[in-house]
Parts: C-alpha cells; sequence; structure tokens
C-alpha cells in the first residue's frame, strides 16, 4: 500500500493542487489536512468559519496554519459565485436560492472547483453520499461522452494492483453505462500504474449461457471496443476466465486477455459491491476508494466512519486525478 500513495505523491511533486474539505469542524479532516499541509503535496482549503476552524485545530494539537480557510459568510468574490452558480444551473436557481444554497459547505466548495479556485474536494465524513455526489453532478457535470459518474476500487495487496468498478453507484447499469464505465476504468487504473487490460465480468464466458443480462455485457464490449479500439478489453468472461489463465485457455482461447486481466468491469451494483468485499475479506486486499470517475473534476466521498488516514489517502487520490 505505501508503494501506490509514494508513486501518487511522486507524480504530484511541484504541482501545487489544491483540495476542498468542507468539513473544516471535524476533527478527522483537521488532523488529515494538518498531515497535507506539513508534506507540502497539496494545499488542503478547509471551509468554515476561520475563528472556529483554529480553534478546534488547537484544541486538537494539530497545526493547520498550512492550509487555507475559507468561509462562505464572508468569501470576498461570493456575488461572483453566486452569479456563476445561476448560469451553470441554467434557470434552475435564482439569486436568492444560489446566496441560500452556497452557504453550504459541500456546494461552496464544488464551485471553488467548478471556478478553478481549487483542483478537486473531498466529502462525506459528515454528510451522506448524496450531500457530496449530488453537488458534482449539476455543477462539475460528468466528461463529454460520459452520462453517469461511476465508483471504482483499486485493490492491492503487496505488489498486486486490480481495479474493481461500479462498486458504489449504478446499481443497474446498461449496455452504454458498462462501456462508459469500462473506459473510466481504464483511465483511472493508469491514474494507478496499471496498464489496463479490461474484463467485462458475467456468470458466462463467451456465450457458455444466454439471457438478457448476458446479452447486455456483450453490446457494452462491443460499443466500448467502437469508442477506443486500442484499449485491451474483452468478455463476457466468468471471473476464472478472466483472471486464471489455465482457464482461460480452455474456455477463451482466442482471447486476448489470456487470463490476465488487472480491470473488473462488473455487471452490476451487487456483484460488484460483493466481490470487492469478498477479495477484502477473505483475499486479504486492502480496498482504496470508491474513487469517483467520470466527472470534469475530481469529487471523492468518504465513509462517515472514515479514519483520518483514509481522508488523507483520498485527498492525495483526489489532487492526482486531477493531474490528467
Amino acid at each position: 500500500m505505501s508503494n501506490l500513495f509514494d508513486s501518487l505523491r511522486d507524480k504530484l511533486s511541484g504541482s501545487n493542487k489544491r483540495v476542498v474539505l468542507p468539513e473544516g469542524l471535524d476533527e478527522r479532516i483537521l488532523e488529515a489536512a494538518a498531515k497535507l499541509a506539513e508534506e507540502g503535496y497539496i494545499t488542503p482549503v478547509l471551509i468554515g468559519n476561520e475563528d472556529e476552524v483554529k480553534q478546534k485545530a488547537s484544541d486538537l494539537n494539530v497545526d493547520v496554519s498550512g492550509a487555507d480557510i475559507l468561509d462562505p459568510h464572508n468569501y470576498e468574490e461570493f456575488d461572483t459565485m453566486v452569479q456563476s452558480f445561476v448560469e451553470r444551473r441554467n434557470g434552475k436557481a435564482t439569486e436568492e436560492k444560489a446566496r441560500e444554497i452556497l452557504l453550504d459547505g459541500n456546494y461552496f466548495g464544488t464551485m471553488l472547483v467548478y471556478m478553478g479556485k481549487a483542483d478537486g474536494l473531498v466529502s462525506g465524513a459528515a454528510h451522506s453520499t448524496a450531500d457530496t455526489v449530488r453537488p458534482a453532478l449539476q455543477i462539475i457535470k460528468t466528461k463529454p461522452g460520459i452520462k453517469k459518474t461511476s465508483g471504482i476500487f483499486i485493490m492491492v495487496r503487496d505488489d498486486e494492483k486490480y481495479a474493481f468498478a461500479d462498486c458504489a453507484i449504478n446499481i443497474s447499469p446498461d449496455s452504454q453505462d458498462l462501456a462508459e464505465i469500462a473506459l473510466a476504468s481504464a483511465e483511472t487504473a493508469e491514474l494507478f500504474d496499471i496498464d489496463p487490460r479490461v474484463a467485462m465480468l458475467s456468470f458466462s464466458t463467451k456465450g457458455s449461457a444466454q439471457s438478457p443480462e448476458t446479452e447486455k455485457v456483450t453490446d457494452a464490449i462491443q460499443i466500448a471496443k467502437e469508442q477506443k479500439p486500442s484499449l485491451t478489453l474483452d468478455g463476457e468472461f466468468q471471473f476464472d476466465a478472466a483472471f486464471v489463465p489455465s482457464v482461460a485457455e480452455k474456455k477463451a482461447p482466442n482471447s486476448e486477455l489470456s487470463g490476465d486481466a488487472n480491470v473488473f468491469v462488473f455487471p452490476s451494483l451487487e456483484a460488484g459491491n460483493i466481490g470487492y468485499k469478498i477479495a477484502q475479506r477473505m483475499g486479504g486486499f486492502d480496498a482504496v476508494g470508491p474513487v469517483l470517475q467520470g466527472l470534469n473534476a475530481p469529487v471523492n466521498d468518504l465513509s462517515r466512519g472514515c479514519s483520518a488516514d483514509e481522508v488523507y489517502k483520498l485527498s492525495i487520490i483526489t489532487a492526482a486525478q486531477s493531474l490528467k
């Protein structure tokens, strides 16, 4: 695991990235911000009343002097932000409503990213996933050609690294969704120095069973290959055919993956969520994520049960995402 983050920190060296942490009074956020500021790879941007944030940091005996602290109630560019938000929402919010909405730390922080005042945002220590993702979808929005964001986990065990998606967002993706997830996952994998070899998973291997569920996967493969023919991607595969060369030789002898996949796209959220937890709890893998992908700028969601170390790590990942 340490090698993974050493690599990301190396990529960030000298980049002067800024990551917004809207929950500026949460002790885990403050501890992580202090570590980030001390290391100097990232400037943390804490949201909240400056006196209250500094007092809470002092009570915790952590030094956040290297962080920026911004308060929506007295932000000097708040009027500009309000106008930008009204324009971005395209008539869905009046100026009066925008002024109310932007006092919320997640909306305020997301607008900082949208306006180029920061490079990414990490929230969720004290908020639901919806509270974090909704502003991102309304303001930052998805990249051209991508309709939905998705969630990927990087699974790490010693020197092994794999990517599992979507394990966090889309309950029942259709063929177009799966193709988007595959392409986005390949891009995210590269960030973690994984040369992507993408397997589209199912309960069938190369037509051994046929159903609407397997057809959805085969259609997704066609869509993804048309959009990026250079990507090594194949399916539909049962997991063993994607991962075990001897099984692949029997079940899919003509596949370019040859049982050597490292990016696994699950056909549904339930499959992905179950799969990564089995690898984590029974296989001894560390699960890094979920990392949200497909947005125009990185926004990532913490678990409300997160530790300060998890805040720190997700901030590093978020900053690294902004390098692409």
